[in-house]
């Protein structure tokens, strides 16, 4: 019986690294189009009355496209490791995490929630999801500088899963369109919340459930 449940543990393991390793293939693939700095490229070419009336924007997108790609590798990294037991390359991997999102992804992400495609419900959405991003994140450093380990690893989940809205977004994106092909600013607005919400209440429903 113990045999059985290890090779489970170790296949669903095998199957989250390749599943994470697509999806992270494909953000690093978005990163990369803003490499070298062009600003009507992807995502920049429906955002010119931004880059065009505000100078500051270029380098808030910039610093948020950059940092977050290793705000993914390293979040997973640092769960991962965990996992095997290596706890100095989990604290590394922590403190990079950390860092990056509570200097430079999170605060860079409120900024560019305010100029959200979407209308005020994209706006608000994104600005909310900044603010739990950089709360969870700080929440975590705070619970493990105070050596409660098992409350800091549930807000690290929590803080992964907002991580996560970068990715859960675009999959989102996808279905919806292929779907139901509704107007691209309403798409903006549906998947602003559901990149992150679902998200969240699934690692609310596994911490209640002490599966984490």
């Amino acid at each position: 019986m113990h045999i059985v449940r290890r090779n489970i543990t170790f296949f669903l393991r095998t199957l989250l690294i390749i599943g994470f390793s697509y999806f992270f293939w494909l953000m690093l693939k978005i990163t990369l189009e803003y490499i070298p700095l062009d600003s009507n490229v992807s995502f920049l070419m429906i955002k010119q009355t931004e880059v065009k009336q505000r100078p500051e924007y270029l380098y808030f997108f910039y610093t948020h496209v950059y940092t977050s790609i290793f705000v993914l590798l390293s979040g997973f990294l640092a769960i991962l490791r965990k996992d095997f037991g290596w706890k100095d390359f989990h604290r590394n991997m922590g403190k990079i995490y950390i860092f990056l999102i509570l200097m430079l992804a999170a605060p860079s992400g409120i900024y560019m929630g305010i100029f959200a495609n979407g209308g005020m419900l994209s706006k608000f959405s994104f600005v909310i999801l900044g603010i739990l991003w950089w709360f969870s994140t700080f929440k975590a450093y705070r619970l493990a500088r105070q050596k409660k380990f098992k409350e800091h690893k549930q807000w690290m989940w929590r803080s992964f899963a907002f991580t996560l809205s970068a990715v859960t977004l675009r999959m989102w994106k996808v279905i919806i369109v292929y779907l139901f092909h509704p107007n691209p600013m309403d798409v903006y607005q549906i998947i602003a919340w559901l990149g992150w919400i679902p998200n969240i209440l699934l690692i609310e429903y596994l911490i209640t459930k002490k599966q984490i």
